[in-house]
């Protein structure tokens, strides 16, 4: 069985830090590696370390 090092699950969902724009997951590829179909930006596993301290930076704005 594959090691999961992220501690993600397949499935899921990759959101746009720019947009909010979410696309489902596709196994095997990191959201970062990712753009947006809509804006081009950058994205996020949903409920991912780095996903929650962006929203917890954008709380603070």
């Amino acid at each position: 069985m594959q090691e999961i090092k992220s501690g993600m699950r397949s499935g899921g969902a990759c959101i746009c830090v720019k947009c909010g724009h979410k696309i489902e997951h596709r196994e095997g590829v990191p959201c970062r590696e990712e753009n947006c179909p809509q804006c081009g930006g950058k994205m996020l596993r949903e409920g991912s370390y780095h996903h929650q301290l962006f929203e917890e930076k954008k709380k603070r704005k």
